[in-house]
């Protein structure tokens, strides 16, 4: 079955990623390991490019050498969003009494790739490209979107949760997937970049911190 695949980036790293030694993750491989009897048509990642923090000041130089490593693999195609990061005024959930009770602190926000993982999901279905779809997601914001191509296009769209044994899975998600599995670490585990690769630039090499 030609299978496309939308992966939403943010979700995926914050859901089965972060903390882990998995995060030089080989998304084609994935992809195929997770459903061995599909054929892998398309993978569309959504994400956006985060900013350099005074306690993670090196994150985006990461972020750029795992996007290189993207490039490389043919299905793969990258949508970026917008991130921002602002400074807002917020309650303190327990003030102390005569104290504050609000403080100023940095907010950040990925604008766009619910979005626009949302419209390809559609387009794709409007233009027949895959017979099958499956979402990496675990953002109820995509309900409608999937519900729709489900019902308008009579196409199956699986949702596949990222999410570790501690988290639980969108139940609004499940309701309107087709199937509704989780990624497994072992899935993980099987499919990681090498630690040297190269493309037309030249070589380069998975970040140590990694």
């Amino acid at each position: 079955m030609k299978t496309n695949f939308y992966i939403d980036g943010f979700n995926l790293y914050y859901g089965s990623l972060k903390g882990t030694t998995f995060r030089w993750l080989d998304l084609a491989q994935l992809c195929q390991k997770c459903f061995p009897d599909d054929e892998v048509h398309r993978i569309r990642y959504f994400t956006a490019c985060v900013k350099p923090t005074k306690s993670n000041p090196l994150q985006a130089v990461r972020q750029q050498v795992y996007l290189r490593a993207l490039r490389t693999l043919p299905p793969v195609q990258i949508h970026m969003g917008k991130f921002l990061i602002k400074t807002v005024t917020l309650p303190l959930a327990s003030p102390t009494p005569g104290g504050p009770e609000v403080a100023r602190v940095l907010r950040a926000e990925e604008k766009g790739s619910d979005v626009n993982l949302a419209t390809y999901l559609m387009l794709d279905a409007f233009d027949n490209e895959y017979e099958k779809a499956v979402v990496i997601t675990n953002d109820s914001d995509l309900v409608t979107p999937v519900k729709v191509v489900r019902e308008r296009f009579a196409k199956p769209v699986v949702v596949l949760f990222p999410c570790r044994r501690s988290q639980d899975p969108s139940y609004d998600l499940s309701q309107v997937a087709s199937a509704s599995p989780r990624i497994h670490d072992s899935e993980l585990v099987v499919s990681q970049f090498p630690s040297i690769m190269s493309d037309a630039k030249g070589t380069f090499h998975k970040p140590p911190e990694w």
